[in-house]
């Protein structure tokens, strides 16, 4: 099979297309050989190419954690699939399991869900990570109330565009920072309440007018470095901020311990690092519910940028020049 190999840590010129062994049938009862039609691109995948995988013994490494496909062969104890169904799934990537940059892989049917009818492919792949990481971020580790404000950063991004939708469904209002009016123009249609350009306004300052003054409830960083303690003072006192980035060693926790903040951290990836069965578990039944919701007409997935297995360098240049709406997607076959 094809298969773009990440062959050292780098810039984009190290991911290499190269005929590999397909991963053959399934030897593990409850594991799925899916045929991939499309891969996410998300930005853990070119931190990765740049330093190194999270197993540097196990190199060459096939990236890309989210995947949608369909069904080729079957465990003999699979019991939630058949051949033909399809199917999209966050797993592997990170340098152990093969990724999803590749036309097959082998995935336990307990980490994957069924594709969202109304959904393509090339939607479906550039799903997962966003919408398990918005979901804990906003309902798990930020425990989102309906009627709640929030201020969601970059709400343009590949998380962000969905944090939106799903703060919006919890019957939250929402705030988000953009950098553009194209961007400004994109998030109202995802149904942000109130729009503040970050290159023209303090947008601390912003949420505090917005908010009368009080601060929001809830703060999602996707941002991070300053971005995330800048955000301190634009939360209620006892309010909650999360973010999906480490904090920088210079952040000044002041502000946040002064109001009597509750910090959260995300990382959707630790359930897969650690081997966490159950919790992986918990993030299919996420996809599977939010399918519902897609289907339903609720929730959407913007993909802007599609391109070919063999221009996943093309598709790791554009991604961190930082310029884009939604998700940028590799296509492995027709849909």
């Amino acid at each position: 099979m094809k298969a773009v190999v990440m062959t050292a840590p780098g810039n984009p010129d190290v991911l290499q297309l190269q005929e590999i062994p397909n991963p053959g049938v399934p030897v593990g009862s409850t594991e799925l050989l899916v045929r991939l039609v499309a891969a996410g691109i998300n930005p853990i995948d070119t931190k990765l190419r740049k330093r190194g995988t999270f197993y540097p013994d196990k190199m060459p490494a096939i990236l890309g954690c989210d995947g949608a496909g369909i069904v080729e062969a079957v465990g003999a104890g699979v019991q939630r699939f058949r051949m033909g169904d399809a199917v999209y799934f966050c797993n592997g990537g990170l340098g152990g399991h093969q990724g999803n940059y590749a036309e097959y892989t082998v995935v336990d049917e307990r980490f994957t869900a069924h594709k969202p009818d109304s959904l393509s492919f090339a939607e479906a792949a550039g799903a997962p990570l966003v919408l398990i990481t918005a979901w804990e971020a906003l309902y798990e580790r930020g425990r989102l109330e309906p009627g709640e404000k929030v201020l969601i950063h970059a709400g343009a991004g590949g998380v962000g565009h969905v944090a939106i939708q799903l703060a919006k469904l919890k019957g939250a209002s929402v705030a988000t920072t953009v950098s553009s009016e194209d961007k400004a123009r994109f998030v109202k249609q995802l149904g942000a309440d109130h729009v503040i350009n970050y290159k023209q306004t303090d947008f601390a300052q912003a949420a505090l007018d917005w908010t009368n003054g009080e601060g929001v409830d809830l703060a999602f960083d996707t941002v991070g470095g300053e971005t995330f303690y800048k955000t301190f003072p634009a939360v209620r006192i006892y309010g909650d901020i999360v973010t999906i980035l480490e904090p920088d060693a210079n952040t000044v926790w002041k502000v946040a311990r002064n109001r009597n903040l509750r910090i959260g951290l995300e990382l959707m990836l630790t359930p897969m690092l650690l081997n966490l069965v159950e919790l992986q578990e918990h993030h299919a039944e996420i996809l599977t519910e939010c399918a519902d919701w897609i289907d339903q007409g609720k929730l959407k997935i913007h993909v802007s940028h599609k391109f070919p297995l063999e221009d996943a360098v093309k598709a790791h240049q554009l991604l961190e020049s930082g310029s884009i709406a939604g998700k940028i997607v590799l296509l492995l076959s027709d849909e």
